[in-house]
């Protein structure tokens, strides 16, 4: 893995609709991200997996597990996360954290969405961006007193056109 942080990606001029984000979901993902830290001008680049799968309680929520290695300043550790998707009746979900915290709303029926979620006395403002049916992107930009950071991450469905890790 390279410690040079990449460009993210240009926005695209055509969006693709969701009508239900579970089921889009659904499945492996490769994941590709860049972060900066904007008051230190420190950057890293994370590249790993993201598996979309039932939650198996019978809730029909999805867990949203993510594996992989982050290269921070060149110092590179195993880093991923687990998130929990709950289904809302119109095709959109609630995103908690594994501790059940909420986390944002996610709404891709037009293929472009906004979130704003609150931490602490900092700020995440996302943006959620849907390509084409086997890729989205999301955007992170935390503000605040303890974060002055900048996260674009790249999802593609592994299995669709030399997309796997």
């Amino acid at each position: 893995m390279s410690s040079a942080a990449t460009a993210p990606p240009s926005e695209p001029s055509v969006l693709c609709p969701v009508p239900d984000v579970l089921a889009f979901l659904t499945g492996r993902w490769t994941v590709d991200r860049t972060l900066t830290d904007l008051a230190t001008g420190s950057a890293g680049t994370y590249h790993g997996t993201a598996e979309f799968r039932a939650d198996g309680d019978g809730s029909g929520c999805l867990l949203h597990v993510e594996d992989g290695e982050l290269d921070w300043n060149g110092t590179v550790n195993r880093a991923g996360r687990t998130l929990r998707l709950l289904p809302g009746p119109d095709g959109t979900t609630e995103v908690t954290f594994a501790d059940g915290r909420p986390f944002h709303d996610l709404d891709l029926r037009t293929g472009l969405w906004h979130t704003r979620h609150p931490c602490g006395a900092d700020l995440y403002d996302g943006t959620f961006t849907v390509v084409s049916p086997d890729e989205w992107r999301v955007r992170w930009r935390t503000a605040g007193p303890a974060k002055e950071h900048v996260q674009h991450s790249v999802y593609r469905r592994q299995g669709s056109g030399g997309a796997d890790a």
